[in-house]
């Protein structure tokens, strides 16, 4: 069987280390695809502003989808190529119906400049600055809306989002807290990585992709081979037909070892 033409890999907690490294071997598999001809492209959650790091890891190669498939950024030049926001109105009105909703929410939201938030929501650690305030929360379209929840379980709070605005926004999550990440209705990681294939005349069949949480399901779905990492959520075990070692155990680096030799 030919090698796939396009390597599609979630970064937190499947290629990236917990402490967020990209390791040595992990970069050395990457260089590896790329030089058996084949596109790598990362696929996460992050907002182009955390990914400079990975950037100089990877010596500025790629493309990355950013926002869980809002954004196409091209870590060479460390721009946005192209976006898909949700309108300010979609914003205001998902904000209005879980605020009606589900009591204790507080929200943030990312734009192509930056990020804006509630005081009430608490920053993760890779925000060490404070953004700007709770007043532009809806002054602009934006890539990404979050809303948190010190207290519900990331998986109810979400099956209660989806419930509530599951017809203006696209929900998702992708970490061990109550925070749940909304795109534009209808757009995910698969949505932007198979317009991406189709630019370059590349089948489903023809892509291999890495993950570890719900926001990696639709991509997984899609690519014509799919891995979870040891470590990920058990929805991501259960949709997944192969399993590869942890985040920490470079499980990444170990398959494209053996698929780009």
């Amino acid at each position: 069987m030919d090698a796939p033409r396009l390597v599609a890999t979630d970064l937190d907690g499947t290629a990236l280390r917990t402490d967020g490294t990209v390791s040595a071997r992990t970069a050395a598999a990457f260089a590896r695809v790329e030089q058996a001809g084949a596109m790598l492209v990362f696929v996460t959650g992050r907002p182009p502003r955390w990914m400079s790091a990975v950037a100089d890891a990877v010596r500025h190669r790629g493309l990355a989808i950013c926002a869980n498939g809002a954004l196409v950024y091209d870590l060479h030049t460390e721009r946005i190529v192209e976006s898909h926001l949700i309108d300010v109105e979609v914003v205001e009105e998902v904000i209005d119906q879980l605020r009606a909703n589900v009591p204790d929410l507080a929200f943030s939201v990312e734009y192509e400049g930056g990020f804006a938030h509630e005081p009430e929501f608490r920053l993760g650690r890779w925000d060490r600055t404070s953004g700007l305030g709770v007043a532009t929360l809806v002054s602009q379209p934006c890539f990404k809306l979050l809303a948190l929840h010190e207290e519900m379980a990331p998986d109810a709070l979400l099956a209660r989002v989806h419930e509530v605005v599951g017809h203006l926004v696209t929900a998702t999550h992708s970490s061990g807290r109550g925070l749940i990440e909304m795109s534009a209705h209808g757009v995910t990681k698969a949505t932007a990585l198979a317009k991406l294939a189709e630019e370059h005349e590349i089948k489903a069949h023809e892509v291999l992709a890495f993950g570890d949480m719900p926001n990696d399901l639709p991509m997984l779905s899609w690519a014509g081979t799919s891995y979870a990492v040891a470590n990920a959520h058990p929805s991501v075990l259960a949709a997944v037909e192969h399993v590869t070692a942890a985040n920490n155990d470079d499980g990444v680096a170990m398959v494209l070892e053996q698929t780009y030799r």
